[in-house]
C-alpha cells in the first residue's frame, strides 16, 4: 500500500479485492453460510498464490516462476 495521497494509495489492495470478488462471487450475491464462504475464499487464495498465472512473472504461476529461479526458495 502506498502513502496517503499518492496515486498508488491502496491500488494493490483494491486490485486484489476486485479480482477476488469477480472470480469468487461471480453472479452469486449470498453464500449459503459463513463456512461455505470461508472455504471458497480460502480455495481461491491458494489458487491465486500458487497456480493462477500472473502478468508480473511472464504469465506463469508463482510456483513455476520460483522453480525456474535459482535465487528464490519455494514459499511455504
Amino acid at each position: 500500500m502506498g502513502a496517503v495521497g499518492t496515486s498508488a494509495d491502496n491500488a494493490m489492495a483494491e486490485s486484489f479485492n476486485s479480482t477476488l470478488k469477480r472470480e469468487v462471487l461471480r453472479d452469486r450475491k449470498v453464500f449459503a453460510n459463513p463456512l461455505h464462504c470461508r472455504h471458497d475464499v480460502f480455495r481461491w487464495c491458494i489458487r491465486y498464490n500458487t497456480r493462477r498465472r500472473h502478468s508480473w512473472c511472464g504469465q506463469i504461476s508463482p510456483d513455476a516462476f520460483e522453480a525456474r529461479s535459482a535465487t528464490l526458495s519455494k514459499a511455504a
